[in-house]
């Protein structure tokens, strides 16, 4: 198409057919023409008097260029005139710019029905993306939870099969509870029912509608106890009736959750009382030798009396739990395994239990037996004696650990600066100082130096008639007693001991 502007014609004003923008606004202004502009042909003119000038401004060729466009334009040209660049360029720029479809003010517009349309876009997307979310997550939980209900069925059936398998006649009346049953006991688990915190989750004390007193172990789901574990302590205890035994009433497992629900023991455990300073006056001496007797006791039934040998793995303080009458019961048999007649010890590559109690053969080799559970008693024995931890140094330069500090008071005749001042054993038959001899009997490196619990039993009744060993050096010692050195000519490594519950794999 050809675009001229100007338009051509004669004109009386200048004899060249041809003007420039320049010209046609100098003749506007000096004979104060008047403009129009007609939409019928598209275009615009001036007149004065008799002298008409048909011209194309900007928006004329626009508008043309736009019209023609719509009718399948190809191309356009725009006529160059001499001595108007900066007009002609501006008309090229125009019609350059219609042709592709793009104004400033087209742009500035697209640009706002962009920013219109991501705003709107953006909170739709990412509510969508939440409804596809929320979806999801309810879509995996539906089919999740019947695979898990499931598995709590499979469970109990399972719990319940073994347990009647393995009771073989023995009455036991373990009951099985809802969740709600647990969660309405205990006032929905508050933290007023709450009666302490063990390393496989809280305990609270709870209330069965008739009206029996109940304390609930509510595994978290962090707990190193698992199901393995749980369902271990509940076919144990189930088959176990021991006075000195916590009797467990029942468990629940459901909706994720594994319960274990216990007779109500009102008076905590030992470690509340032999590691306080206020707490250690409620039990004198008298009152303590009735709590090692109960846990020998104990520790009698499951090595010696029960149908099956069974070793508890997990002997201490905080596991012997008191009554109304501060009567010791043993509790937490989720680390006990059983030994058949014909077996003496056994070897796990997963070690489990705490520091402190455990001897050094299953700490070291995996290996556990009757005479870990003696080990165990021992280090309890010292700390009911003596009030003191098995986490801190003692001596002089605070170097020996409670085992081996025993073990030099005893042996430097200084045995009784190293008991529980407020103990008296004027008038009972069991002697403090025979006690750290038993103990420290109990604590021997080798296995086969510690008495059985038979032994610890009569050693503590007979007293005044059974010559009791001399015992060496305690396990975990820095130092040795001279006959090892001689014999093995070294000295052993220092080993400390903490308290910290362990659930480890050990590779070997």
């Amino acid at each position: 198409m050809d675009l001229r502007a100007p338009a051509i014609g004669k004109s009386d004003v200048y004899n060249d057919p041809w003007m420039t923008y320049a010209q046609i606004r100098d003749f506007i202004v000096q004979h104060r023409a008047t403009t129009i502009h007609d939409d019928r042909i598209i275009g615009d003119y001036c007149y004065s008097e008799n002298t008409w000038i048909s011209y194309d401004d900007i928006q004329t060729v626009r508008t043309k260029v736009s019209y023609i466009k719509s009718r399948g334009l190809l191309g356009y040209y725009a006529m160059d005139i001499s001595g108007d660049t900066n007009w002609n360029s501006l008309l090229s720029h125009a019609a350059s710019q219609e042709a592709d479809g793009v104004t400033q003010g087209e742009i500035v517009k697209k640009k706002k029905k962009l920013n219109r349309l991501v705003i709107i876009l953006i909170p739709i997307g990412a509510l969508l993306i939440l409804i596809l979310l929320v979806f999801i997550i309810w879509y995996l939980r539906r089919r999740q939870v019947p695979k898990f209900q499931e598995l709590e069925r499979n469970q109990r059936n399972k719990m319940g099969s073994k347990n009647k398998a393995r009771k073989s006649g023995d009455n036991s009346n373990l009951q099985v509870f809802s969740f709600d049953e647990m969660k309405e006991a205990t006032n929905n688990f508050s933290f007023d029912n709450k009666l302490g915190e063990g390393g496989y989750g809280p305990v609270f004390e709870g209330m069965l509608r008739n009206g029996e007193k109940i304390a609930v172990k509510r595994l978290s789901e962090t707990s190193s106890q698992g199901l393995e574990e749980f369902e271990n302590e509940v076919i144990l205890t189930a088959k176990l009736q021991h006075i000195n035994l916590v009797k467990v009433v029942g468990f629940c497992i459901e909706n994720q959750e594994k319960m274990l629900i216990y007779e109500y023991m009102p008076n905590k455990s030992l470690d509340h009382y032999i590691y306080n300073q206020v707490g250690r006056l409620v039990l004198n001496w008298e009152k303590r030798v009735k709590i090692i007797e109960g846990i020998i006791q104990g520790l009698l039934y499951l090595q010696e009396y029960s149908r099956l040998t069974i070793i508890h793995r997990d002997i201490k303080a905080s596991n012997i739990l008191l009554d109304l009458q501060m009567k010791p019961k043993i509790s937490d048999f989720g680390m006990a395994r059983m030994f058949k007649e014909d077996e003496v010890e056994a070897n796990t590559s997963r070690i489990v239990g705490t520091l402190g109690y455990a001897p050094p053969e299953y700490i070291k080799q995996g290996i556990y037996s009757t005479k870990s559970d003696v080990f165990s008693f021992g280090v309890l024995l010292l700390q009911i004696i003596s009030g003191k931890k098995n986490t801190c140094f003692y001596g002089p330069d605070e170097q020996l650990n409670l085992l081996e500090y025993a073990f030099e008071m005893w042996r430097d005749g200084k045995g009784m600066e190293f008991m529980d001042e407020s103990l008296d054993d004027k008038t009972s038959y069991c002697k403090l100082l025979n006690c750290m001899q038993i103990a420290l009997l109990c604590v021997q490196q080798n296995p086969l130096d510690r008495p059985t619990m038979l032994e610890v039993s009569n050693m503590l009744k007979n007293i005044a008639n059974l010559v009791i060993e001399f015992p060496k050096r305690p396990a975990f010692s820095v130092k040795d007693d001279e006959e090892s050195l001689k014999k093995y000519g070294l000295v052993q490594e220092r080993e400390e001991v903490d308290t910290a519950t362990i659930t480890q794999l050990i590779a070997r």
